[in-house]
C-alpha cells in the first residue's frame, strides 16, 4: 500500500519541511488538532512521521492511540500550496536522540519558509520550541491524499489510494 499516487513535486514540497497540521478524532467523531513541530517524509511519500508535543496534544495522541486515524495537512506558507494525507493505521512512539537531525532540518526549513512571508526566525523558533523528551512521533503510510491548495481544485482526491 502507501502513496505511490503522490506526485513527486508534492512529495518534495512535503519533505523539505513546510507547515504541518495534524488531526484525528475520538470515537464520538470529535476532532483533535495540533501543529507538528517536525516531520519526515520517506520512501517517495509512502512513509510519513510527524512530531507533536505530548504536553500540548494529549487529546490528539489519545485519539490516534485509540483508533489509528490521522489526517495531516502540509502547506507551503509562501504559496499556500497544500496537500492533505490520511491514514487509518498510524502508530505512536516517543521521540529519541536519533530524531534530532530530522527536527533540526525541519526547523531550519520552517525558518526559511516563514521568513519568506516576512517573519523573523525567532517567531518560528518560538512556535516550534520543544523538548525532545516531550515529543511523540506519529508514523503512518498514507491511504488517501487530497489537493488542499485554495482554489477550484481544493478537496480533489489525488489519483490512486482509496481516495
Amino acid at each position: 500500500m502507501g502513496a505511490p499516487f503522490l506526485p513527486a513535486d508534492l512529495v518534495a514540497m512535503m519533505d523539505k519541511g513546510v507547515s504541518v497540521i495534524v488531526a484525528s478524532r475520538d470515537l464520538a467523531l470529535r476532532p483533535s488538532v495540533m501543529r507538528a513541530v517536525g516531520s519526515s517524509v520517506a520512501d517517495e511519500g509512502r512513509s510519513i512521521t510527524v512530531f507533536v508535543s505530548r504536553r500540548q496534544c494529549r487529546q490528539l495522541i489519545q485519539d490516534v492511540a485509540t483508533n489509528g486515524h490521522v489526517a495531516v495537512v502540509f502547506s507551503e506558507p509562501s504559496t499556500h500550496r497544500s496537500v492533505q494525507v490520511k491514514a487509518t493505521r498510524a502508530t505512536l512512539r516517543s521521540a529519541v536522540a536519533d530524531d534530532q537531525p530530522v527536527l533540526a532540518r525541519y526547523l531550519a526549513s520552517m525558518e526559511r519558509e516563514i521568513g519568506r512571508v516576512g517573519h523573523a526566525p525567532a517567531l518560528t523558533r518560538a512556535m516550534l520550541a520543544h523538548r525532545l523528551e516531550d515529543l511523540v512521533a506519529i508514523s503512518f503510510e498514507p491511504e488517501q491524499a487530497f489537493d488542499q491548495t485554495p482554489g477550484p481544485r481544493a478537496g480533489t482526491p489525488l489519483g490512486g489510494g482509496d481516495a
